[in-house]
């Protein structure tokens, strides 16, 4: 650990656990040189939340250079981030290779081989033409058949 508090300010760290219960989610940090520190603030950005793997990357900030009360201000995992993004293109992405791609030809919604469900809404609408390569079936107020065989 350096001696002057401005050298104190800004570091790295590996995650070692994360809590998500709290107001302001917290994690436990590896610095470099091996300082451990433990329930360190999390700030998120508004609107946006994630629970880091361990072994993630962080920002860490000691404000005036006081170790006492650190600030991990930017989470990241390369082990996971999307590679090969246009440049204006945005993602967001978790670590079983799901995600929302905003990309210069359209959104594209990879659900990693799990199911994407849609829930609390009064309505779907869709003002466009709707093409599957699957089957489309009514499994909820009918009879259970695809509209190929209707």
């Amino acid at each position: 650990m350096a001696n002057h508090p401005l050298q104190n300010m800004v570091t790295r760290a590996v995650i070692t656990a994360i809590d998500t219960v709290r107001k302001c989610q917290t994690a436990g940090l590896k610095l470099i040189a091996g300082e451990k520190k433990e329930n360190v603030e999390h700030l998120e950005p508004y609107g946006f939340t994630s629970a880091a793997q361990n072994g993630a990357e962080a920002v860490v900030l000691f404000p005036g250079g006081d170790r006492s009360h650190g600030v991990a201000v930017v989470v990241a995992d390369r082990r996971f981030r999307l590679k090969g993004l246009a440049r204006g293109e945005v993602a967001l992405y978790d670590d079983q290779g799901q995600s929302v791609t905003l990309t210069r030809a359209g959104i594209v919604v990879n659900g990693g081989g799990k199911p994407v469900i849609f829930t609390n809404a009064t309505k779907a609408r869709f003002e466009m033409p709707i093409e599957s390569t699957g089957d489309i079936r009514d499994n909820c107020d009918s009879s259970g058949k695809t509209m190929a065989e209707m």
